[in-house]
């Protein structure tokens, strides 16, 4: 295995602002997510950033071109939203303020006030690509059947009346359609600034301006007329390739969200709650914490609850991605907007709005959809000179071509164009984010909780993975291995006899054998002269029998005989981890009971499927080593660390990476969010504690750990999307600017591919929705 050493970025930060953030530790930190209006490809995102990252008291600043939306991490004694508001602006963009949003009204029916923003944009839109596509395809035929003799003697109008008329018609869509990106480029040009806007502005205001000129003032051209020298369908065809570009992007950009969008459709509108006696159903916003709440068979679960009375089968697929549906019985959990199957239900409220799972899940989706994974880091850097070096390159272009070559200025002019249009930054722009929000989206369906898009993109680079031995690779509670009768007692006696001791007990050993022998229904005897003999066992009557149970120490202490067979039992089954219960009856041993928190069903197969991958397995656990090297020799797991205590754990997770190991940290306790914290990726078993998933990167929502491998193969195929959306955005400028510089390519043309390169980029990312990420 090849050893890698790798930092993780987020743990440690840039040394040029550690005086800064140390500052705003003594502060409280403040994190918004804010709507920004106008960006259009990679260098506005790195233009708002600068703009941003300028102000005092700003933390972390991550803008995304998929979702349009700016999280910022500030301190508000020194910073705040009308401060960001104003450098936004004047940076050439429109950011939409929290309070604006709320203010905006928003509602079930329509959607947030985001949503509505972002539909009548898109109408807006639409309604400009048609207009402009309705003028400019008449223009473009008819400017290419001017070219033809015969067009002039089947139409009642001389040329120059026909150009007149195209450029009424092309004036038309330069300044309705084409408005947006003439007012665009012209706001950030009054800050000495370029993007994506400024070049289609300049390319077709060139063809226009140039047109217009040889139509109404020839002579400032030295033409005697216009023929040959009009480029109205050049322009208004760019135009509208383009807008026609946005217009398939900002659908297929709506579709990488719907993760939340179904997230947000899972919740019932209306509850129906219990109160002074009378059931009566009311909006969901309007149900409290504490309400008693009936769920009839088949309804969804309005909110967050505790099951005070009934039993069911609960459908939770769509929050954990597990298509059996789960036992449901007084005292457990259910989670708001999953299924009833069968039963009626009484329930009451636990946790409501932001604090229920399907906010908080939506909340870690949106975090994750709008941070930056570390290979977006070259796209940024190139997207910040791009539009500059680009429209240097068209400048030289037309200088080379008309100056040295000797080109017509006409022809020079549409290389120019062609090299301005043929640029593409938004390509650049889209390429990571958007495979981001589309991959933590499937995460979410399948119960994969991603924090951010570092830890996707890390997950993909892990070569040891490191298993908590208690509730990660066992199932975390005790349960009855092995039963051995002696002297004659038959297994259900020997259980009936030691459970109903055990029920008088507390001990989790004890609990294991009572569960199991309720498992098997068998009903237990009245004990009388209970005595606990604390760290050895029990003792008990049960009718006229005297009981007891316990180790082989108490056995030895009472006198009673172990032949060489048993003790050989219980030394086989010691080795095998577990713990062995002796049960005695009337001084006599009626046989063995063997306890142990034995391997998750799936674990031998998790662990095969890494070794598979090439990656190494490690267990951690507190235990002995006898214990420790059985579990592990179960799993399959050569590497062991045991009686390790929990402060060592996120010592030897340290020790794993200084030997150049990329450590994924797989756990469910609080004594393992050290570790957690600690490792390259953090993934928490989702039936956890809050602690434990609060430290994690990744949380497996419904506990199975077979999630580890859909993560990793979620990982792999979500950074190989962004390669390929990086590789194809890079390779279409690297190709498409040279050809045009050498006059190889049309500027009609030039828009066209242009306006595709964004969409394909979406789209390539879209093909993420598609995926099976269940691994076999």
């Amino acid at each position: 295995m090849q050893n890698r050493i790798y930092t993780k970025p987020s743990k440690k930060p840039d040394t040029s602002r550690l005086i800064e953030e140390k500052n705003m530790k003594t502060q409280e930190i403040k994190t918004l997510t804010l709507p920004v209006e106008g960006m259009t490809c990679a260098s506005c995102v790195a233009r708002v950033e600068k703009a941003l990252k300028k102000i005092d008291g700003i933390g972390e600043v991550n803008v995304n071109l998929a979702t349009e939306k700016v999280t910022v991490s500030f301190n508000p004694a020194q910073t705040g939203v009308s401060k960001f508001t104003e450098v936004v602006e004047d940076a050439g963009y429109k950011l939409l303020p929290p309070e604006e949003e709320q203010s905006s009204g928003g509602n079930e029916e329509f959607g947030s006030p985001s949503e509505i923003q972002h539909k009548e944009a898109y109408k807006k839109l639409k309604a400009e690509f048609i207009f402009s596509a309705v003028i400019s395809i008449p223009v473009m035929i008819i400017s290419m059947l001017e070219m033809t003799e015969w067009f002039s003697t089947l139409i009642p109008f001389t040329p120059a009346e026909v150009n007149r008329l195209l450029f009424l018609a092309s004036t038309l869509v330069i300044f309705i359609s084409g408005k947006r990106f003439f007012t665009a480029a012209w706001k950030i040009a009054k800050h000495f600034s370029a993007d994506m806007n400024t070049l289609v502005a300049v390319g077709t205001g060139t063809a226009y301006v140039y047109s217009t000129i040889a139509v109404l003032f020839p002579e400032l051209l030295n033409l005697n007329n216009a023929a040959g020298h009009i480029y109205f369908d050049t322009a208004v065809i760019i135009i509208t390739l383009i807008l026609m570009g946005r217009l398939l992007e900002a659908r297929a950009k709506s579709k990488t969200s719907s993760a939340i969008k179904k997230l947000l459709g899972l919740q019932p509108k209306t509850a129906r709650v219990v109160r002074n006696d009378i059931q009566s159903d009311i909006p969901i916003k309007d149900v409290i914490h504490g309400d008693i709440i009936i769920v009839r068979p088949g309804e969804k679960i309005p909110v967050d609850a505790v099951i005070i009375e009934g039993y069911s089968s609960v459908d939770e697929s769509m929050i954990t991605g597990e298509s059996i549906p789960v036992e449901k019985t007084a005292g457990t959990k259910v989670i708001g907007g999953t299924i009833n199957k069968n039963g009626s239900l009484t329930i009451k409220a636990s946790a409501i709005g932001k604090d229920s799972v399907i906010a908080r899940i939506v909340k870690l989706v949106e975090e994750a959809q709008g941070s930056k994974a570390p290979i977006q880091t070259l796209a940024d850097k190139v997207a910040s000179i791009f539009v500059p070096v680009v429209i240097g390159i068209a400048v030289i272009t037309f200088l080379i071509w008309y100056f040295i070559a000797g080109l017509p200025f006409t022809s020079a002019m549409l290389n120019f164009i062609a090299v301005m249009v043929i640029a593409c930054p938004c390509a650049l722009g889209l390429a990571t984010p958007t495979a981001i929000m589309v991959g933590t989206g499937v995460g979410a369906s399948s119960g994969i909780m991603i924090k951010n898009a570092e830890s996707l993109e890390r997950l993909n680079s892990v070569t040891t993975v490191v298993f908590d031995k208690t509730g990660t690779i066992t199932i975390g509670k005790p349960v009855v291995t092995n039963i051995i009768t002696k002297n004659g007692i038959k297994e259900n006696d020997l259980l009936r006899k030691a459970a109903s001791v055990e029920s008088k007990s507390e001990h989790p050993l004890g609990t294991a054998i009572v569960e199991f022998a309720a498992s098997k229904r068998i009903e237990l005897d009245e004990i009388t002269d209970f005595n606990s003999l604390t760290g050895n066992g029990i003792e008990a009557s049960a009718g006229n029998k005297k009981l007891i149970i316990g180790n082989a120490a108490l056995m030895k202490d009472k006198e009673i005989h172990l032949n060489p067979e048993v003790l050989q039992e219980i030394e086989t089954l010691s080795n095998e981890g577990k713990t062995v219960i002796l049960v005695s009856v009337d001084k006599n041993l009626a046989g063995l009971i063997a306890v142990a928190d034995v391997i998750r069903k799936d674990t031998k197969e998790v662990i095969s499927a890494l070794k598979k991958k090439k990656i190494q397995t490690v267990m951690l656990t507190g235990d002995n080593k006898r214990t420790a090297s059985a579990i592990a020799g179960e799993a399959g797991i050569e590497k062991i660390f045991s009686e390790v205590m929990p402060a060592e754990k996120a010592e030897i997770i340290g020790k794993l990476q200084a030997q150049g190991e990329v450590v994924a940290m797989v756990g469910d306790g609080i004594n393992d969010s050290p570790a957690l914290a600690r490792a390259d990726v953090g993934i928490a078993i989702g039936t956890g504690t809050d602690i434990a998933i609060e430290s994690a990167d990744i949380t497996l929502i419904n506990g199975n750990i077979t999630e580890l491998l859909s993560a990793l193969t979620l990982s792999r195929k979500t950074i190989r999307t962004i390669k390929q959306n990086l590789f194809w955005a890079f390779i279409y400028n690297v190709i498409g600017i040279p050809l045009a510089a050498l006059g190889l390519l049309n500027p009609i043309i030039a828009a066209g591919a242009m306006a595709m390169s964004s969409v394909s980029v979406v789209s390539n990312s879209l093909r993420l929705r598609k995926t099976k990420i269940v691994s076999n």
